[in-house]
């Protein structure tokens, strides 16, 4: 039996009329963390290039946590820059930064599953 997951939607990016500002983090080419992205029926390997925090706005009360990611959606090694609003059920923690990168809590914590789930 196989997994129906769906594939992420991509986000926008970020626009005066959304509010603040977010706080943008960009990661290093060595040592960033890495996401896995469901795309074309497959785990496609994303490398993290930025990671934005937005604040509590009108537009999202709750604010908003986005990656952009390098990663290759139909697995014909053509590389594209996206990005993704955090948590979807097509992304997954892949790699978590180095302590070189940034600090180790900068990934989220992957969503718990139950065993037999």
């Amino acid at each position: 039996m196989s997994e129906e997951i769906p594939e992420p939607k991509q986000a926008r990016p970020w626009r005066q009329e959304d509010g603040p500002e977010p706080q943008v983090t960009v990661y290093p080419n060595v040592g960033a963390p890495a996401l896995s992205v469901w795309s074309a029926g497959a785990w496609r390997y994303a490398r993290v290039r930025a990671r934005q925090v937005w604040p509590p706005s009108a537009k999202w009360p709750h604010g908003r946590l986005l990656y952009q990611v390098e990663v290759d959606l139909l697995g014909d090694t053509t590389v594209r820059m996206v990005m993704y609003e955090w948590p979807q059920e097509g992304l997954r923690v892949a790699e978590r930064p180095s302590q070189d990168a940034t600090d180790a809590e900068s990934m989220p914590r992957p969503p718990s599953r139950r065993p037999g789930a």
